[in-house]
């Protein structure tokens, strides 16, 4: 990973379906600005107070400015991070849809446990 800020994207690459969807995330546009860290593996580098832990527990994103999200919030991150899909982090992050992305993601992390 190169010295300069950049977004990193924390997630569990032992999750067959979370593993999926960073490989599509992976092969659009931008994303060689973005670090992919699989948390799953016992060496995986982890952010500044991020355990391991919490990173496998759900999806973490650290901003290139330092800055932390995590859950729904955390996709919102990645997605402003692709030029294709920064539409979407904008609208991921009103208000009004940020809740609502939330109780979806914590929905999918109860059915998650199933496929691990």
């Amino acid at each position: 990973m190169p010295q300069e800020a950049r977004t990193e994207v924390y997630y569990d690459g032992a999750c067959p379906v979370c593993s999926r969807e960073i490989a599509a995330y992976r092969r659009a546009e931008g994303a060689e600005a973005v670090c992919f860290v699989d948390v799953s593996r016992p060496d995986a580098p982890l952010a500044p107070g991020l355990t391991r832990e919490a990173a496998l527990a759900r999806m973490h994103v650290r901003r290139a400015d330092g800055s932390m999200a995590s859950g729904a919030a955390a996709f919102a991150a990645l997605w402003s991070a692709l030029p294709r899909w920064a539409w979407l982090g904008r609208i991921a992050a009103w208000p009004v849809v940020a809740p609502a992305l939330e109780l979806g993601y914590q929905g999918f992390l109860r059915v998650r446990r199933a496929w691990r």
